[in-house]
């Protein structure tokens, strides 16, 4: 670990699922690089690796889905993060989900919070793709097995808060 990467292990950040719709299945994948850009109008900024499918995807279809995850979804976050996954389809079949209807991407619906969001922007800084997206639609979620508080990624590992 290069000191660069060991002080920003050290930025507690949240962690969300993205998913995408696309012509031939759902993609979808965990990420913990988004934040909140403008609220009139919101507009969120996304940063996904620009070598992964996923970017790809988003790159495609121009919009996403975001579930942000509480303490209850550290397996699912880990299964949203695994190399060589399956699809976000089979991801998500024990788990209850709808999807969005300004996105068709699917949206963990016991997510403390999920948004469908549609790119405005893109450019690639560095080895990352970065996005800067309008809040398309705020899906209906009920918080449920998410649990009170968020999932949040500190010091390379999944934590929670309180």
């Amino acid at each position: 670990m290069t000191e660069y990467t060991e002080a920003m292990a050290a930025l507690p950040t949240g962690v969300t699922v993205v998913t995408v719709r696309d012509g031939r299945d759902d993609i979808g994948g965990t990420v913990s690089a988004l934040c909140s850009i403008s609220a009139d109008p919101p507009v969120v900024m996304l940063s996904l690796s620009a070598e992964g499918y996923l970017r790809e995807v988003v790159d495609r279809q121009g919009a996403f889905a975001v579930s942000v995850l509480g303490a209850g979804h550290r397996a699912l976050a880990g299964r949203f993060s695994a190399e060589g996954r399956p699809s976000a389809r089979l991801l998500l079949d024990a788990e209850p989900h709808a999807r969005g209807e300004a996105t068709g991407a699917l949206v963990l619906t016991e997510a403390l919070a999920a948004l469908e969001c549609t790119v405005e922007r893109s450019l690639e800084v560095g080895d990352h793709a970065v996005y800067f997206a309008a809040v398309a639609a705020l899906p209906r979620v009920e918080g449920g097995r998410g649990g009170a508080g968020p999932l949040v990624r500190y010091g390379g590992r999944y934590r929670t808060l309180g």
